[in-house]
């Protein structure tokens, strides 16, 4: 690999339990907005306004201006349409009720 290049990850969840990432090399200097672009993420998730979304790198909010490095991993964060407190009390709810029918 060339010093001018950079690995990268980009990553979106279209939905719960489904995940698209896709593996670049992009040049020295690229910008998170970049790396959205040659992903192609827009045109394989037409349902979901992309550029609308925030953008973080390893888990932490970023801008979409923001250098990359090598190896960052761009991900894409859709919003939730469960506060995840509450799928879990229900999860936890089904399972009781679940145990006390067997």
């Amino acid at each position: 690999m060339d010093r001018a290049e950079l690995r990268v990850s980009v990553v979106f969840s279209p939905r719960a339990g489904e995940v698209d990432q896709v593996e670049l090399l992009l040049p020295s200097g690229a910008t998170v907005a970049d790396a959205l672009v040659a992903s192609g993420m827009q045109t394989r998730h037409p349902a979901h306004d992309l550029t609308a979304l925030p953008v973080g790198l390893w888990g932490a909010f970023c801008e979409r201006s923001d250098a990359l490095r090598d190896r960052d991993r761009v991900e894409l964060y859709r919003p939730l349409r469960v506060d995840p407190k509450e799928a879990r009390r229900r999860r936890q709810q089904a399972q009781r009720g679940a145990r006390r029918k067997t």
